[in-house]
């Protein structure tokens, strides 16, 4: 008879403990990612669909406006900073929503399902605090605050009364993206003092 302590059958048990564990974990995921009406996100240009370049000067488009982006997908380029879909396009596939549409410069989009405020080189930092350190970053002006802003500012249009808005919020995935990387990279390789940058990083 084989013995509990043996090996190849605590392999075995361990094993099927994991991928038990896995598909529970999996199920109950894919159920409860279900139940999402909708998909408010923010951040950069990791899930910037669009926005950038819908707050851009027609005259002065950024790279995103042109080829090879959207090249491989869409075909054009839609203001993703990709070949192809981002992230939140997969987010959205996958929970059987149609594409997040960018809340800046959109026309007649429909926001029922999602909207999204991210925008390509966006700063976790407010371009005035940025300013008194020195740096001017003119690639964009919307930081996290500004976009948190633009989304209470929203809620008329987008939901209506408090409780419609609290209603949203409570069944929305919130995604709140990747952002800060233009604070860092501005300020260490623009101003690039290795003291400002230990007071600010706490190095």
């Amino acid at each position: 008879m084989t013995s509990l302590d043996s090996p190849p059958l605590m392999k075995k048990l361990l094993s099927f403990f994991l991928s038990t564990l896995f598909l529970l974990t999996v199920v109950n995921s894919e159920t409860n990612c279900r139940n999402f009406k909708s998909i408010i996100s923010f951040g950069d240009s990791i899930a910037d669909t669009g926005n950038l370049l819908g707050l851009s000067d027609p005259n002065d488009l950024p790279e995103v406006a042109f080829p090879p982006y959207g090249e491989t997908f869409f075909h054009h380029p839609t203001g993703r900073f990709s070949n192809g879909r981002l992230i939140i396009d997969f987010i959205a596939e996958f929970l059987g929503f149609p594409l997040v549409p960018p809340f800046y410069g959109s026309q007649n989009a429909n926001f029922e399902q999602g909207v999204n405020f991210a925008v390509g080189g966006a700063t976790a930092l407010e371009p005035s605090i940025l300013q008194e350190r020195g740096i001017n970053f003119a690639y964009t002006n919307v930081s996290l605050g500004v976009q948190l802003k633009s989304f209470k500012d929203s809620f008329p249009n987008l939901c209506g009364s408090p409780t419609d808005c609290r209603d949203m919020i409570e069944n929305a995935l919130i995604l709140m993206g990747e952002i800060g990387r233009m604070t860092i990279i501005t300020h260490s390789f623009l101003a690039n003092p290795l003291k400002r940058s230990e007071s600010w990083f706490h190095l």
